[in-house]
């Protein structure tokens, strides 16, 4: 095993990860860690839609293709440009690293999920300002219905099909209540892991060195080890008595040309609130990757 943040610094940096909202709920905890009242946070960019102007927009459906190439724009846009880090500085956080996320599938009772006609009014799982306009796009009914929740919502019926990735689907047993996942639809980044600056600055440069080097290292394991987990979680779901099918590709390209052009509405978002031109040159940023 590599050395950890707490071998390499003697003991004096130690980190104690807590799970499942033990520290707050996802729509509190960067509040919390920015106030102090907790060291460091995970934290979902659409659970703060109206805080984090910049980095929500990293959860806007249908601009990446896939988990590694939202990952690799995340790390090259924080690089050069300034936005992201001067917004997370405003709430008292600095970023360490992004964590990606497995791509999105529809779970749910029936196949219905394979064709936007037959996502017309069901009830999906969504969150965040954007991918609830994405299931708008086809006549599908948003929800909000936090992760813990949607095995009970699925097998009540208040919502028809779940929206999460393969891993989740696996360690909340929704293969059970929805046996049919449809997929994958969609590709975002996954949480910030951020720390509160005063705690920040409270460590040594020594000391913050480490921290960064080992941030940059949990981000590239990470990506590595998702794209093998989600596999493996698609595999053991099927074990499990679910099946998993391929939405297809003709049927996203009917979703992706009824829904809006979801980034240029967050730029035009963005320009009302003064901030157009920098929205701009981070779309045109994000998109000189996209489109090479």
């Amino acid at each position: 095993m590599p050395p950890t943040v707490t071998e390499r610094t003697e003991g004096r940096v130690n980190i104690e990860i807590t799970f499942a909202g033990g520290l707050g709920g996802g729509g509190e905890v960067m509040t919390l860690a920015g106030r102090g009242a907790i060291d460091m946070a995970s934290v979902v960019p659409g659970y703060y839609t109206d805080q984090l102007l910049f980095w929500r927009a990293y959860q806007i459906p249908f601009v990446f293709d896939s988990p590694r190439q939202a990952m690799d724009i995340s790390a090259a846009a924080f690089k050069d440009i300034p936005y992201f880090r001067d917004e997370l500085s405003k709430f008292g956080l600095k970023f360490l690293f992004h964590q990606p996320l497995g791509s999105y599938y529809l779970t749910g009772k029936d196949d219905s999920c394979l064709t936007v006609e037959g996502l017309s009014g069901k009830k999906i799982r969504s969150f965040g300002a954007d991918i609830p306009k994405a299931h708008e796009a086809v006549g599908a009914v948003p929800v909000s219905v936090g992760v813990g929740d949607v095995y009970e919502a699925l097998q009540r019926g208040s919502l028809d099909y779940s929206f999460l990735n393969r891993g989740n689907i696996l360690s909340n047993r929704l293969y059970e209540p929805g046996p049919i996942s449809c997929g994958p639809v969609m590709s975002i980044s996954g949480h910030l892991v951020v720390i509160n600056e005063d705690m920040w600055n409270g460590i040594s440069a020594d000391d913050q060195a480490i921290m960064l080097e080992e941030a940059a290292i949990a981000g590239k394991t990470y990506m590595d080890n998702i794209e093998k987990a989600e596999e493996a979680a698609g595999v053991a779901i099927v074990k499990a008595g679910g099946q998993i099918i391929e939405f297809p590709a003709s049927e996203l390209a009917k979703w992706k040309a009824a829904a809006p052009d979801l980034l240029g509405d967050w730029v035009v978002n963005m320009d009302g609130r003064g901030m157009g031109d920098q929205a701009r040159e981070v779309q045109d940023y994000w998109l000189n990757i996209i489109n090479k």
